[in-house]
């Protein structure tokens, strides 16, 4: 069923869990949706830089608050918006580079949008991101699981549905979320 969103509609979840695919398939099922990847927007206003780069460049400080910047723009948006956020857009840093829960860029998201978390087991997560050098080092001290274990209440505190992926396929998953979106929205 095609209808106008009358919200955006965010996915969260950590690297590797079907943000983009899932994201990709929803709007298949509605093209009215317009479908933005946070991180190809944070490319865009680096001026093309790749996310490694950015880093490399400048740091994980830098790139939060880019990332903040284009929250703020997407956020502008009242509905019809799907948005593939990346995998810490829940996550801020404090001056010693430490990772907390990014209020400011969650609100934001929360103004126009419902906020769907796709959780996946870190084993299947770890699996999915293995060898992607599109993909910056997170930190040199822990580990991808003690990362996760980290953000996984502030994706939970983020969302308004949590959505548990076990063994669906991304198809199963997309028709879920969108079923799950349009009566939210829709009646």
């Amino acid at each position: 069923m095609l209808f106008h969103p009358a919200k955006n509609l965010v996915l969260v979840g950590g690297r590797g869990c079907g943000k983009s695919s899932v994201g990709r398939r929803i709007k298949k099922l509605n093209k009215n949706f317009s479908l933005f990847e946070l991180d190809a927007l944070i490319r865009y206003e680096a001026n093309g830089l790749t996310i490694p780069e950015i880093v490399d460049q400048h740091d994980w400080h830098y790139f939060r608050d880019l990332e903040y910047k284009v929250v703020e723009k997407v956020s502008a948006f009242e509905s019809g918006m799907l948005i593939d956020a990346g995998g810490g857009v829940v996550v801020d840093l404090d001056e010693n580079g430490n990772e907390h829960f990014s209020k400011r860029k969650v609100d934001r998201l929360k103004q126009h949008s419902l906020i769907v978390y796709l959780q996946r087991d870190t084993e299947y997560l770890i699996n999915r991101i293995a060898g992607d050098s599109n993909r910056p080092s997170l930190s040199d001290t822990a580990s991808f699981n003690e990362i996760m274990e980290r953000r996984d209440p502030w994706y939970r505190e983020a969302a308004d549905l949590v959505f548990e992926c076990g063994d669906r396929s991304k198809k199963q998953i997309a028709v879920e979320l969108y079923e799950w979106f349009s009566k939210q929205t829709n009646g």
